[in-house]
């Protein structure tokens, strides 16, 4: 096999996982700030693309995760990044916020188990 191929080989065998690369988790940040998210063992991809095994988008949420993992999301429940986006611009009031990613297939139902990330900050009137 060439070692092309192993890599391949070896990007689908990683534990799937979802994570937010910025701001980190603990961070004060300003009003306005910018949450970026990183994928491994997965493959981003625009929710117009369909339902694909191992493919999705992210959605980010505000509150705990859904319960019932079945049902698509509803665009109240956060926002939905179904062009395949890495990075979104938040403006959050000031005080203390729980960010969730939850990754999603393109008919925004989440991976059952859920793959997520959640991560606190602060946000300051700066």
């Amino acid at each position: 096999m060439s070692s092309t191929g192993f890599l391949v080989a070896n990007a689908f065998s990683e534990e799937p996982r979802v994570f937010i690369t910025q701001p980190k988790d603990g961070e004060v940040v300003p009003r306005k700030f910018e949450v970026c998210m990183g994928v491994e063992g997965l493959i981003l991809e625009p929710a117009e693309n369909g339902v694909n095994e191992g493919k999705g988008h992210h959605h980010i949420l505000f509150s705990s995760l859904p319960t019932d993992l079945s049902r698509p999301l509803r665009r109240k429940q956060g926002i939905h990044l179904d062009k395949a986006q890495t990075c979104v611009n938040l403006k959050m009031p000031v005080g203390k916020h729980a960010i969730t990613i939850l990754f999603s297939y393109g008919d925004h139902v989440p991976y059952n188990p859920p793959i997520y990330d959640k991560i606190l900050v602060t946000v300051e009137d700066n």
